[in-house]
């Protein structure tokens, strides 16, 4: 009779819950249990973990009666990340290797039945939940997810190829050297190793801001947006430049901090979308406009977090925004006021961040031709009002900067130079963005309640000119205060340390409603 303990995590939105691997063998009908509360994958790792070991050379209590309990026996389990918990388990309690040394160490990954290891989702949350936790334990991760989880800082992480390679380190001393697969595999010596991080620094290539000719108007919202976090909505004709603004947005935003970053990365881990070139860039989602509710703010079970929160700390841009289902648009409008996401269901409830800059593009009516000067409109004023009224007042008083993108005439699309480059703009909203943190500790759309009073810095003239606008254009309370958190970006890009009325009048131009033929 043997009985082992393994550490290893489960997945609970982006929290990794530690979860104890606990094998017990005994004498009796040969079985092979596993209990508590696995999910299909899990109840599968049976099969899996049998082969593993057998084709790894190793023996396999097949005439023991086998009771894995994954504890505690309330959390979901799913995925095969417990595949190599498991079986190191089986191993220590039927004396094969040192149980005892396991203690230090957190083990996840899935199980080939040649006894390779593969990687799983949410690598970067299990050394956030140990980093968060202070814990000095090690992590021992399959290639690819052993890289992710080295970005951490102060993790110690080491990389298994295959569980010949984990099972080397825990065997009595000498017995390392007979270790053979039934395969003729053996563990080499760089199949276990230390990571360590490896960041990139290079940005990646985006398109740039030169390629837009004209559209000065577009240019001046977008740079106001990237300095101060606004959302913006593009409202233009058929192939004015409403998608080629949005596709450069991304690079208009600040360089990332480390903690952003990490946040950023755990995200995409926890969905199999993180790509270690991908570090440190801030991320741009581009959901179909056939995408539903549930995609873009998450859910299922476990849930799983949606586009709003993979684009956090970057780009959500929704082109076509009122082709979009109406629910799936007013699902957003919590995560905007709010920067997260709350998914409950009667299991369990999750939280995932989503502080994201909203960019949408529409047209101004079904045909797209309202108001242009080169093509006659074909729609109705019911059609256009019916068109319009799919995005809702409250979602449209949360976006904060209201553009028109007129299209150009060919002869200044053709004969007009090259715009300003993205690495200028950049640089302008970089300097605007830091001055609000140096005041604040935030960005100018991250402020609320008394911090606006306190930050805003209204000169006199400017909160008489506000009283005035604000009753002659009827504005919500929301919308006084996103149109003075506006002006104040423009405030910090212009390097003035009060909110004047010049500010504030170029922030209202921004609140303007879409164009109508009434």
């Amino acid at each position: 009779m043997g009985l082992s303990l393994v550490q290893s995590r489960a997945l609970r939105g982006l929290d990794a819950a530690r979860v104890t691997v606990e094998v017990h063998l005994a004498n009796g009908l040969p079985s092979f249990t596993l209990v508590g509360l696995a999910d299909v994958e899990v109840k599968e790792a049976r099969e899996r973990v049998r082969c593993a070991i057998q084709n790894s050379g190793l023996q396999f209590p097949n005439n023991q009666r086998i009771t894995v309990n994954l504890a505690p026996a309330d959390l979901p389990k799913d995925s095969g990340r417990l595949d190599l918990p498991i079986a190191l388990g089986i191993l220590a309690a039927s004396g094969q290797i040192d149980g005892s040394l396991l203690a230090r160490y957190e083990f996840a990954g899935e199980l080939s039945l040649t006894g390779a290891l593969h990687p799983v989702r949410g690598a970067l949350a299990m050394a956030l939940a140990l980093h968060t936790g202070q814990c000095m334990t090690s992590l021992v991760l399959p290639p690819g997810n052993a890289e992710e989880a080295a970005l951490v800082p102060g993790s110690l992480v080491y990389r298994a190829r295959h569980l010949l390679d984990v099972v080397r380190q825990f065997v009595p001393a000498g017995a390392a050297q007979d270790l053979v697969g039934a395969d003729g595999a053996t563990p080499t010596d760089d199949g276990w190793c230390r990571v360590e991080p490896v960041r990139s620094t290079t940005r990646a290539s985006s398109p740039d801001m030169a390629d837009v000719k004209g559209q000065a108007g577009a240019k001046r919202a977008m740079e106001i947006a990237a300095a101060g976090g606004h959302s913006l909505l593009l409202t233009g004709p058929p192939g004015s430049g409403k998608s080629m603004l949005a596709q450069r947005f991304a690079g208009l935003l600040p360089p990332m901090s480390c903690d952003e970053a990490l946040q950023t990365a755990a995200i995409g881990s926890l969905s199999g979308r993180f790509k270690m070139e991908n570090w440190g860039q801030r991320p741009t989602c581009n959901p179909h406009h056939s995408a539903s509710a549930v995609a873009l703010v998450g859910g299922g079970s476990p849930p799983r977090p949606g586009e709003i929160s993979l684009a956090h700390n970057g780009v959500l841009f929704l082109d076509e925004m009122p082709e979009f289902p109406r629910a799936a648009l007013e699902a957003l409008r919590e995560p905007l006021e709010t920067g997260a996401i709350t998914i409950s269901r009667a299991a369990q409830r999750s939280e995932f961040p989503a502080r994201f800059q909203l960019v949408g593009a529409m047209n101004p009516c079904p045909c797209g031709y309202l108001g242009s000067a080169t093509h006659n409109c074909r729609c109705t004023p019911d059609q256009i009002h019916r068109y319009q009224a799919k995005l809702s007042g409250p979602l449209m008083d949360r976006i904060d900067l209201h553009v028109e993108v007129p299209s150009l005439p060919n002869a200044e699309l053709l004969g007009a130079p090259a715009g300003e480059s993205t690495d200028s703009i950049r640089q302008r909203c970089t300097e605007s963005r830091q001055r609000a943190l140096d005041r604040q500790g935030c960005t100018n759309m991250a402020l609320q309640g008394q911090a606006i009073d306190q930050y805003i810095q209204l000169d006199a003239d400017a909160i008489k000119f506000l009283n005035v606008a604000a009753t002659r254009l009827g504005w919500s309370a929301r919308g006084t205060h996103r149109a003075l958190k506006v002006a104040r970006t423009i405030a910090d890009l212009a390097g003035s340390k009060m909110t004047e009325v010049s500010h504030l009048a170029e922030a209202m131009q921004y609140r303007r409603t879409l164009p109508s033929r009434y």
